[in-house]
C-alpha cells in the first residue's frame, strides 16, 4: 500500500527528467549496529539518513524523479518491491516550502487520511508531533492498518513518517513494516516506532555545495 504512492504527486507523475543517485559512506553509531550514510541530492538540498545493516545493497531498490516529485525506496537484501517486510522511503516535493498554506503537520494529515482509506475498519494512528531536523520544522506521525490487501494477499502495514520543511522543498522519510494481518485495530507502540525511526539517524538537510561531487563529504561527515 506504500503511502507515498497514493498521493496525487506520487509515482503516477511524468517519467523522470533527472536521475538522482544516493551515495553512501561508512557510519557507525554503535559497535553493535554499523550503519551506512545515504546522501542524496533532492532538488534544493542534500538529504542524509542512515541505512541499517539489513539494507545491505548500496543501491536503492527503486528511485524516480519527475522533476517535481522525487521518491527513493529500499527494502532489505533478498526482498523485492512485490514482497517485503520493511521499507525505507525518502520523498521530496519540489517548491512546496514556498507555499504559505503548507505545513509538515498538514502534509502528514493528508498522507494519514490516504492510509486510512485502505483500511477504515482497522486503522489506528498516533502523533509524536512537532520535531526539529537541523533547525528545520518537522512533524512525526505513526499510522497502522491491521488488515490491508494487495491482490489476494492480506497483511498488516504500519509506518512512522517524518516530514521536514526544507529551505525550498518538503521531504518525507518513512519506515514501513508489514506483518501478519488482523481484523482488530492495533494499539500503537510509540516507543517501538520511535526507536525504528531512530535507526535512520542522524537525519540531515545540507546545502548543495557548488562543484561538490559524491560522496558529498560536506554533509556525510
Amino acid at each position: 500500500m506504500r503511502v507515498l504512492q497514493r498521493l496525487a504527486i506520487g509515482r503516477g507523475v511524468l517519467p523522470a527528467l533527472i536521475a538522482l543517485t544516493g551515495f553512501r559512506v561508512a557510519l557507525a553509531e554503535s559497535p553493535a549496529e554499523p550503519h551506512m550514510a545515504v546522501v542524496t541530492p533532492v532538488f534544493s538540498q542534500l538529504v542524509m539518513f542512515s541505512l541499517p545493516p539489513e539494507f545491505k545493497s548500496p543501491k536503492a531498490t527503486y528511485e524516480k524523479n519527475s522533476g517535481s516529485f522525487y521518491i527513493r525506496e529500499q527494502v532489505p537484501e533478498g526482498e523485492t518491491l512485490g514482497r517485503w517486510s520493511r521499507m525505507i522511503t525518502l520523498s521530496g516535493t519540489r517548491g512546496l516550502a514556498t507555499n504559505p498554506n503548507a505545513t509538515p503537520q498538514a502534509m502528514l494529515a493528508r498522507m494519514s487520511g490516504d492510509f486510512q482509506r485502505n483500511c477504515p475498519d482497522s486503522f489506528s494512528t498516533a502523533a509524536p508531533g512537532p520535531q526539529k531536523v537541523e533547525g528545520y520544522d518537522a512533524y512525526e506521525v505513526i499510522v497502522s492498518c491491521g488488515r490491508a490487501q494487495s491482490g489476494k494477499e492480506t497483511y498488516s502495514e504500519s509506518a512512522i513518517m517524518l516530514t521536514v520543511k526544507g529551505s525550498n522543498d518538503y521531504y518525507t522519510l518513512q519506515w514501513t513494516e508489514r506483518g501478519r494481518d488482523s481484523a482488530e485495530t492495533r494499539a500503537i507502540d510509540v516507543a517501538y516506532w520511535t526507536k525504528q525511526l531512530a535507526r535512520l539517524s542522524p537525519i540531515r538537510l545540507c546545502p548543495i555545495v557548488p562543484g561538490e561531487a559524491a560522496p558529498y563529504s560536506s554533509c556525510a561527515r
